[in-house]
């Protein structure tokens, strides 16, 4: 099972370099040591530019229980899966209608 999974942080407002720099550090310095923050310009002149921090970080509880809840049903997903595939196999003679009523 996953523990940790990629989060993001965008900052997009236009600000000061100063402001900038100081939210940069403050979002720095509230990641764990094991985030391996990167970070890119993202967007384009239409919608606007946005940088844009990747990071991993731990599961919440939460996500650890859906996580949990979704996996096992993907394995579940995979068994029938194999077991279908087991039945094609498996020859199988269907009566086929010869083209003729039954008189009533």
């Amino acid at each position: 099972m996953r523990t940790r999974v990629k989060d993001y942080v965008e900052v997009s407002d236009y600000t000061s370099l100063d402001r900038l720099i100081t939210t940069l550090i403050a979002i720095r310095d509230s990641l764990p040591e094991s985030a391996e923050p990167s970070m890119k310009m993202r967007g384009d002149d239409v919608f606007g530019r946005r940088l844009s921090i990747s990071y991993w970080r731990e599961l919440t509880a939460e996500e650890q229980a859906a996580d949990l809840k979704y996996s096992a049903d993907r394995r579940a997903g995979e068994e029938i899966a194999a077991l279908a595939a087991k039945l094609d196999g498996v020859p199988y003679e269907q009566d086929r209608p010869t083209g003729k009523r039954k008189a009533a």
